[in-house]
């Protein structure tokens, strides 16, 4: 029986050059410092990777760079998720012979499935693939995977060994680790919503895969770190100056602007994403990435080997909130 993943994997944002191509060299540096400051894993071809909006080459090319600048240092979740069924278990079988410890399938999207087609689905990919696989549950961009079809999946496929569940939904996380823990020990359960990652874990939650674990490594490491050595009153402190830099990240412009803002506070211009941003979208991120870049520059010396002291990164999240207003104002 393999073991859980646990712990936090970043979903990583794809750095690009000038010409809007993979900068493969940018990548694996970031991959090296995520690495360095105490990141579980990474995820290349999630959301906050932007993967709809590469191609399917340019993907695999993704995921075989992360594959071999991590080395083995850190377990690969590879976002595995293409258009039709069989792609997507092509795109399994490719990552799977790169060395990834798992791949993570959103459901279908565009075509919003019933609970039954959603089944269908994952079955289709379980019962055709050589690599373990999680689901990913993001209702917002997909159709939903509803509690019972995850109990249904892990129940009938071993090869389903766990589920991403950016929702947020506390209740729902808990009714799926009541029913699964006791028939499926090895079952992993991951939260992807960054503002409930304390109470997730609490709840039982093996881990997160978080935006902001890209930006501020340090901190959702601390989180996790504390609650597994259960002190869970320095876990939650530290939840509730996460929540508003979370916030401030996600609201700035078209997702995952905010972050790739966030990357550039801690030194790393990781390239435009792949949408066009009109003028007033790039004064706001200009206005707002000059202060966030101020606030985190007063506490981070120059190597940046340090991580950032908890009451200082209460005090940028702060600023930067109240900066954010003054240009909605």
């Amino acid at each position: 029986m393999a073991e859980r993943i646990t712990g936090i994997l970043t979903p990583n944002i794809t750095p690009v050059d000038a010409d809007g191509r993979v900068d493969e060299q940018k990548l694996r540096g970031y991959v090296d410092w995520l690495i360095e400051r105490g990141v579980d894993g990474l995820y290349p071809n999630g959301s906050t990777g932007e993967f709809v909006r590469f191609s399917a080459e340019e993907r695999r090319q993704i995921v075989s760079i992360v594959v071999d600048q991590t080395a083995g240092r850190v377990p690969v979740l590879a976002g595995a998720a293409e258009a039709n069924v069989k792609a997507t278990i092509e795109a399994c079988d490719a990552y799977g012979e790169l060395g990834v410890r798992a791949v993570a399938i959103v459901a279908p999207f565009y075509y919003r499935l019933s609970s039954e087609g959603v089944y269908a689905y994952f079955r289709e990919i379980a019962e055709n693939v050589e690599v373990d696989v999680t689901l990913y549950n993001i209702p917002l961009f997909a159709s939903p995977i509803d509690v019972d079809t995850v109990v249904r999946l892990a129940a009938e496929f071993p090869r389903v060994v766990g589920i991403k569940d950016s929702s947020g939904d506390l209740p729902n996380m808990m009714r799926m680790i009541s029913a699964i823990r006791p028939m499926r020990d090895d079952f992993t359960f991951l939260t992807g919503w960054d503002a409930s990652l304390a109470p997730m874990l609490l709840a039982g939650a093996d881990g997160g895969t978080n935006a902001t674990s890209g930006v501020v490594p340090e901190l959702t490491k601390a989180i996790y770190r504390n609650v597994v050595d259960g002190s869970i009153d320095e876990a939650m402190r530290l939840q509730y100056q996460l929540i508003p830099l979370f916030d401030a990240m996600i609201s700035l412009g078209e997702f995952p602007e905010g972050f790739r803002a966030g990357a550039r506070s801690r030194g790393w211009d990781l390239g435009a994403g792949r949408v066009p941003l009109s003028d007033q979208q790039r004064e706001l991120v200009s206005r707002t990435q000059r202060e966030i870049d101020s606030l985190v520059s007063q506490f981070t010396d120059a190597s940046d080997t340090q991580p950032l002291p908890h009451d200082t990164i209460e005090q940028i999240v702060q600023r930067v909130i109240q900066q954010l207003n003054s240009v909605h104002s």
